[in-house]
């Protein structure tokens, strides 16, 4: 059985166990913290989301919290102004990037992206950053399952989830501006050995992997 810590997140002192993620102690305790990425069976977290930053007396510099491991008498908060801007900034650029229809989108009220907007006060369509706009083609070719690569968030999420539950079929693939998630030689999901177990739509915390309505 793991020892137990006591630690003190926003003024309130939770027990949690010893190393586990600051974000998950926090979650099972009330306490929010945005996130994309994480998925509590992946013990090496993606820290991709850049959504989770959490100040701890004593630290330098804001951390991520699904990156950062519970320790006896750790001082935590969620909230500062630099986390703030962290999270407000790492927000936009992400919307930046996402095609916003949410009233047509099967995941409307049942977003992560919508939950963070309305828990931190922030816009799906936030103004500072210019919006991009990939055009990429919407796949349907698997019989249960609508890919829309225009929604991803590159989280990681479905990849994790393909490998762990479904045939492996997702991955990353390129750099940059041009990193999407896709199959083998980017051939369709209804022709890349999906088995179509829909797993990774249940992992998925938008709208870009959905089963057929």
């Amino acid at each position: 059985m793991s020892k137990k810590v006591k630690i003190t997140i926003d003024g309130k002192v939770v027990e949690a166990a010893a190393g586990q993620k600051i974000l998950w102690a926090a979650l099972d305790n009330g306490i929010y913290i945005p996130h994309l990425c994480s998925i509590r069976e992946n013990h090496y977290p993606f820290a991709s989301c850049r959504l989770c930053f959490v100040e701890i007396e004593g630290y330098p510099g804001p951390v991520t919290a699904c990156t950062e491991g519970a320790a006896e008498g750790m001082v935590i908060s969620t909230r500062s102004e630099r986390v703030d801007r962290l999270v407000r900034t790492g927000f936009e650029m992400i919307m930046s990037n996402h095609r916003t229809e949410c009233r047509v989108c099967p995941k409307n009220r049942n977003c992560t992206l919508q939950k963070i907007a309305r828990e931190r006060g922030l816009k799906l369509k936030p103004a500072r950053l210019e919006r991009l706009d990939r055009n990429l083609p919407v796949d349907d070719t698997a019989g249960n399952i609508l890919y829309d690569p225009n929604k991803c968030v590159l989280c990681g999420r479905c990849v994790w989830t393909c490998r762990h539950s479904g045939s492996g079929t997702l991955g990353f693939a390129r750099r940059g501006f041009d990193r999407v998630v896709t199959t083998f030689m980017d051939a369709p999901l209804g022709e890349s050995g999906c088995n179509g177990c829909t797993a990774c739509t249940l992992a998925c915390p938008v709208g870009a992997l959905t089963v057929k309505g």
